[in-house]
């Protein structure tokens, strides 16, 4: 019977690690109530937090009226209901029973004996255990207790609901999160709290207790006064009367003042910390919601233009700069920014590589710009990476790293240093159209599949009538790279994925792209 019993059980456990159905389904309600990068978890929490509030205003209604039955059976069937199953589901998704249940029968056939049901028995409830005795879990049970009517006292337990919203409110759950984090100073400041309250009490009640003041009758009394005036609440009900009693109570005001400042910084660096880390969980999710968005990579001076000039052409974009002050910048002029290091693999997928087109490599230091394309390549290697490097030889190791396109700005000031010097003219005009310093600009536009110009001449494009002037065309090239073509003729063929480079005036290029993307 033992075995027989031992065998039906082994063979549900691998029944259920074979389901794809089943692990679908704990995989989405673990979500719902543990991922907070879950994109349905907010709907949950948003639905948890009214219904906690529901019942707690139900009890507010209860102590100076009588409720609506309605309203009564809201509370102790729906509501009860939500809290029941929701607790029932933590306790099932906290852990796999089912892998319990194999491991130990595997560690059986290993020892070449039989898998005994008593100590695994006690090895899942153990496992269940530790869930029901977290605090988190015991909050939850007893936000259910008020729902027996019999005993109406446990109707006040209904306020324990309002703990429960520590789960589904990010900002409470952000400020336990600081009280763990600073837990060692807060309990050091308690303890001497403590001290200096119990020292004060003592000496208040030595010096007003002997019959000197009718309203200190015993070490209660004594205790009283000191935590109210240590800090700095002060009542009035007790007064010291005694010159030695009116001393002490200026020791311990001063003393209250410096504990409150003590505690008040503490608590203020630690939410200057955590500011940092929500703002940025705040970036990613905007940014999830996001597509085709540029990622630019270190805020120096090159990286404050570059996104200056995608924000001025309406493009998606995000700042990634490891170093707090840059990335505080990039937040105040307007961008969204993350403080990473944009080296490691875990932000781009906390973004979602599937919602960045394009990453740019920008930092002041040529390893760091390496790194963070190469990485990305090895993530995903569809998203298009440029790279700036002023090392020639770690140029050309990105170049074969296949790095879409590596800037090296020292060459190219080089190249307009020389145009500067033959043709100062023409550098003025090139310099004032690409600074924007008029109403004409240098632009582009690609041709999307399935548009109406794929498969058209340029002569279709009309762009003479428009008062553009066509610099050239950029196509892609087997094997990856790009090549440009400068002032095709007219009977050049577009093909979808060319990006057409021209010049005109605001005006007549918001009407040719217009006519083009339709």
């Amino acid at each position: 019977m033992h075995r027989l019993l031992s065998r039906m059980i082994v063979s549900f456990a691998y029944m259920i690690e074979g389901s794809t159905r089943y692990r679908k389904i704990k995989n989405f309600f673990f979500n719902l109530l543990e991922n907070d990068d879950y994109p349905y978890k907010k709907y949950f929490d948003i639905f948890m937090i009214v219904i906690i509030l529901s019942s707690v205003f139900i009890l507010v209604i209860e102590v100076r009226e009588a409720v609506p039955k309605w309203l009564d059976d809201f509370d102790l069937y729906f509501v009860t209901a939500v809290f029941i199953t929701e607790y029932l589901l933590r306790m099932w998704v906290f852990s796999d029973l089912h892998t319990i249940i194999l491991n130990a029968e595997e560690e059986s056939r290993y020892l070449g004996r039989e898998l005994r049901l008593g100590p695994l028995f006690w090895q899942i409830v153990k496992d269940k255990w530790r869930y029901v005795t977290s605090p988190a879990a015991i909050i939850d049970l007893i936000a259910i207790l008020p729902s027996y009517r019999e005993i109406r006292v446990l109707r006040i337990l209904v306020l324990f609901r309002a703990f429960k919203m520590l789960r589904y409110a990010k900002s409470l759950g952000s400020f336990i999160f600081i009280l763990k984090n600073k837990k060692f100073e807060l309990l050091t400041l308690m303890l001497l709290t403590l001290f200096f309250v119990f020292i004060a009490g003592i000496m208040l009640y030595v010096f007003e207790g002997a019959g000197h003041n009718d309203k200190v009758h015993n070490l209660f009394d004594a205790f009283y006064w000191a935590l109210v005036t240590i800090s700095t609440v002060g009542y009035g009900d007790i007064t010291p009367v005694t010159a030695e009693g009116r001393f002490m109570s200026m020791l311990i005001i001063v003393t209250g003042l410096g504990l409150i400042s003590f505690a008040t910084s503490v608590i203020v660096s630690s939410f200057s910390e955590r500011l940092m880390e929500l703002r940025d969980e705040r970036v990613v999710q905007e940014v999830q919601k996001k597509k085709n968005i540029t990622v630019v990579c270190g805020y120096g001076i090159m990286g404050q233009k570059v996104a200056e000039g995608l924000r001025q052409a309406e493009k998606e974009l995000i700042v990634i700069d490891e170093d707090e002050e840059k990335a505080q910048l990039a937040h105040k002029s307007g961008f969204r920014t993350i403080c990473a290091d944009a080296a490691r693999s875990v932000i781009f997928e906390r973004i979602g590589l599937e919602k960045i087109s394009h990453v740019l490599c920008l930092t002041a230091d040529d390893e760091q710009n390496a790194f963070i394309a190469v990485n990305v390549k090895s993530l995903d290697q569809s998203v298009h990476v440029t790279a700036r490097c002023s090392d020639r030889e770690i140029a050309e190791k990105l170049t074969y790293a296949k790095i879409d396109k590596v800037v090296v700005p020292e060459e190219i000031t080089a190249m307009m240093g020389s145009v500067y010097a033959g043709e100062p003219v023409a550098f003025e005009a090139v310099q004032s159209i690409l600074a924007q310093e008029h109403d004409s600009r240098i632009d582009e536009v690609e041709i999307e599949p399935s548009s109406f110009f794929e498969g058209k001449t340029i002569e279709d494009l009309q762009m003479d009538e428009m008062r553009l002037v066509l610099l050239g065309v950029v196509r892609r090239v087997p094997g990856g790279g790009r090549r440009f073509i400068f002032r095709p003729d007219d009977t050049f063929v577009l093909m979808a994925g060319d990006h057409i480079v021209f010049m005109g005036r605001d005006a007549a290029i918001a009407h040719f792209k217009k006519r083009l993307l339709r």
